[in-house]
Formats: structure tokens, C-alpha cells, sequence
């Protein structure tokens, strides 16, 4: 534990960081590169989540550059942590790990920012600015694969949705049909299959809704938003 001032300093307008990362020579490094910029205030240091977390309760820094790989305490919960007894301290992780379970565990846990170690001091710094003002920020190669993970859950959230889960595609086409009032002749025709086919899918359709009969069917298709 290395803290730099034993309280926050009054008048100060630069943002305070607190710096978490058990590899000493980087954590000094960085610590050292970050002060010599005089664009931030470092307020401390920590050698492991713990003290990251006791350390963010106490001096109320503005960001926490939080490394994920930590003894005691890893990273990640760390920053749920901090997150939860301190919303107004921004987490951005800097570390080694760019992998997808990473950076979205990360997140979740409520960190505002993430880049992989190597980042230079422009791109260190510039995040550093954006966490503090409440911005969420990602390196580079971070933030196309961001943005592809929510269009991939934009595009699969209408089939999570869909009503009559149990039923196949071809059983929710059928009951689409039947609650539009079509027999099972029309539907045959209709979806270019044979009678005894449609038959088979009306009886499976029946028994997975667990209705007594077509009227029930139709009605549950109905409130569903089926047949219009």
C-alpha cells in the first residue's frame, strides 16, 4: 500500500488516480510516466484488489487503473466493489488480457474504460480523461468487437422473445395459421405439405400448448399476437 497523500487534495482540478497493479516495475513506471505529464494527480498505489479497494474507499480517487490479474483480490471484483460503495469512481482497466470473457466480465462488473497493456501514454492518458467525466472508453482493438458482441445481442433478441418457445418452427408457422382461421386443407396448401403432415403438426401444436382443442389454440395464438 503506497499511498502518495494521506487525504485529497483541496483546490485540485486535475483528475485523481489511483493506480492497482501487482508488477512493481510496471506499476512504478506507470506511476512515475502519469506524474511527469502533470495532466493527473496519481494519489496512490496498490499491490493487489484489496488494497485497491480499501485504498479507493479512502482517498475517493476519480479513476482507478485497475490491473485484472491481481493476488488477493482479482481485478474484476475489485472493481464491483469499488463500483458499488464509490459510483462516482471510475474503473478503467489496463491490462495484459484482451480476450472477450475478459473485457465483458470487466465490464459487467462496471468499469467505464479497458486497454491492453502497451497502450502509450497519449492513449493511457486520453482514457484516463474520458473515465473521469463519466465517458466509457475502449483501445482500438477493443472497440469493434464491443460494438459486433451488442449487434450480435440486438440481432438475437427478437427469437429470445418469440412466443411458444416449445414449439418448432414449423409448429408456430401452423399455429400462426390456424389463429388466422385457416382449415387445415388451406394451411396444407398453403405451406406446400400434405394433409396428413399439418394434421401431425395441429395434434403436436395441441399437445405442447396443452389446449383442448383448435377454439383454445387459436385463442392463446391470438393474445400472443399470432394470426393478424
Amino acid at each position: 500500500m503506497a499511498p502518495d497523500s494521506a487525504s485529497p487534495p483541496s483546490g485540485s482540478a486535475l483528475p485523481r488516480v489511483l493506480l492497482a497493479d501487482d508488477h512493481p516495475v510496471y506499476r512504478d513506471g506507470l506511476r512515475m510516466m502519469l506524474a511527469s505529464t502533470g495532466a493527473v494527480d496519481v494519489v496512490a498505489t496498490a499491490a493487489d484488489g484489496v488494497e485497491a479497494v480499501v485504498l479507493a474507499e479512502r482517498l475517493r480517487p476519480d479513476v482507478v487503473v485497475m490491473d485484472l490479474q491481481m493476488p488477493k483480490l482479482g481485478g474484476t471484483e475489485a472493481t464491483r466493489r469499488i463500483v458499488a460503495s464509490r459510483p462516482g469512481t471510475g474503473v478503467l482497466v489496463l491490462t495484459m488480457h484482451d480476450d472477450d470473457e475478459s473485457v465483458f466480465a470487466a465490464m459487467l462488473a462496471g468499469a467505464r474504460g479497458y486497454l491492453v497493456k502497451g497502450a502509450d501514454q497519449v492513449e493511457i492518458l486520453r482514457a484516463i480523461t474520458a473515465v473521469a467525466g463519466g465517458e466509457v472508453i475502449f483501445g482500438p482493438a477493443l472497440a469493434g468487437r464491443v460494438t459486433a458482441y451488442f449487434a450480435r445481442l440486438a440481432t438475437l433478441r427478437p427469437a429470445a422473445e418469440e412466443p411458444f418457445p416449445q414449439l418448432t418452427a414449423r409448429e408456430r408457422e401452423v399455429l400462426d395459421l390456424i389463429a388466422a382461421g385457416l382449415s387445415n386443407r388451406a394451411i396444407a396448401e398453403r405451406l406446400v405439405l400434405a394433409p396428413k403432415t399439418v394434421r401431425n403438426n395441429v395434434s403436436n401444436v395441441l399437445a405442447k400448448l396443452q389446449v383442448a382443442d383448435r377454439a383454445e389454440a387459436i385463442i392463446r395464438a391470438r393474445d400472443a399476437g399470432l394470426g393478424r
